[in-house]
């Protein structure tokens, strides 16, 4: 690579939500335990940094662990609540009985907010977070970041010049990724057809 003056894409600058115990933190329920046997039993979220010339922005996903589809999201300039709320918002307005789901995170000041702990309760949602500084414990969502990044995001920043530019293509992505974009783990189907598929033969 280095003779045809190639470079390989990189991660950049992380972003760490992690401030210290500034709320309460879940047990990890989860603990590494992907597997499945139907839809909205176990989701995962996180939330991921893109850095451009014009500033940063943030997107928080929310992905079941079933069908590795993205059940929400929300692209923002801060990393805030009320882009969480946001987030949640969206999947509750999708799915209406949410009782005995596990909804798994790292130890993110967002997730340790009484908020965010309070509303998951009203749905009947178990919380569940990584061991601190454990990206391995959420190793499904940290995947997805990892594709998203790398088929739309690295080696393409200029391409983006601005948030509204950037946040179209983020939703050309994610309706690509869930609406047509086949994967082995979903048995060659895209994660909607692949979630409406489960629901079928349950």
């Amino acid at each position: 690579m280095h003779e045809e003056g190639l470079i390989g894409k990189r991660p950049k600058e992380k972003y760490n939500s992690y401030k210290g115990t500034v709320g309460k933190v879940a047990d990890n329920i989860i603990n590494r335990d992907f597997s499945t046997k139907a839809p909205l039993e176990k989701w995962t979220t996180d939330v991921t940094q893109f850095k451009f010339s014009w500033g940063k922005c943030y997107l928080s996903p929310i992905l079941d662990m079933h069908t590795n589809e993205i059940i929400s999201y929300d692209l923002s300039l801060s990393p805030n609540m009320a882009q969480i709320n946001n987030m949640l918002d969206r999947a509750f307005a999708k799915f209406k009985s949410l009782n005995g789901l596990i909804l798994h995170s790292d130890q993110g000041w967002q997730y340790q907010h009484a908020t965010y702990i309070s509303r998951l309760k009203e749905h009947g949602i178990i919380q569940s977070m990584s061991r601190k500084g454990n990206c391995y414990d959420n190793c499904i969502m940290e995947t997805f970041f990892g594709r998203l990044k790398n088929e739309m995001y690295y080696g393409n920043e200029k391409s983006f010049g601005s948030f509204k530019s950037f946040s179209i293509a983020i939703d050309e992505y994610i309706d690509y990724y869930n609406n047509k974009r086949i994967q082995a783990k979903t048995k060659w189907m895209p994660p909607v057809q692949y979630r409406e598929a489960s629901i079928c033969t349950a």
